[in-house]
């Protein structure tokens, strides 16, 4: 059995690694070696390897075995098939939850999106993609599907190669918009229209993968 120490290491290897990837504080190309990474996260080689093994599953990283081991390039293709993927489980989830939202769940993408506009407006994308998170979360957690949750989480972070684009373009604006017109859908329980709204807030995405 797996001692829980290991496994937190592991995580915690994990999830540095990936958010650097995902920033861009390790940019397409950079190699990774293990030993030097250890180094840096203050980790021994094993979780940092594990780790690697966990991204290159999930198209951040790529290896060539006994050759080298980088940060993937951003291919549009990879960019678009993993976005379709978390549209559609976000669309799973708008259709299920679309007419029984509560009004504290509402209320609470609303606020969610105001702190998204305002992130937005600041040029914080930092911000402006947790906000993006936190409108999206409420729905998709309040469908209790797990299998959903555990793709979205599974692909999110090659979406965020394409929203980093959205929401520094011009473009972020619309984003705005789109969320409040699909919160204002599922407060008036329209599921025909959280629905359009929810497609073309993902195909809104999809655009942006082409700029």
């Amino acid at each position: 059995m797996e001692s829980i120490g290991r496994h937190l290491l592991r995580d915690a290897a994990y999830g540095r690694l990936r958010g650097a990837i995902v920033d861009g504080t390790l940019a397409p190309g950079t190699a990774l070696r293990p030993d030097e990474l250890a180094g840096r996260l203050g980790l021994s080689r094993a979780p940092v390897r594990e780790a690697l093994a966990r991204l290159a599953g999930e198209g951040l990283v790529e290896t060539k075995p006994q050759s080298w081991t980088r940060v993937t390039e951003v291919v549009t293709k990879d960019v678009e098939d993993a976005a379709a993927v978390v549209g559609a489980m976000h669309d799973l989830a708008v259709r299920a939850v679309a007419g029984g939202m509560t009004a504290d769940q509402v209320e609470r993408m609303r606020q969610a999106n105001a702190r998204f506009a305002a992130a937005v407006a600041a040029g914080d994308v930092e911000a402006a993609l947790d906000a993006d998170d936190e409108v999206h979360a409420i729905p998709l957690l309040a469908c209790g599907n797990t299998a959903a949750t555990g793709t979205v989480e599974r692909y999110t972070p090659m979406v965020r190669r394409a929203e980093r684009l959205l929401f520094t373009s011009p473009q972020a604006a619309r984003s705005v918009r789109l969320h409040d017109e699909l919160i204002e859908a599922l407060a008036a329980r329209d599921e025909a229209r959280a629905i359009a709204v929810n497609a073309e807030i993902w195909g809104h995405l999809h655009h942006s993968v082409n700029l």
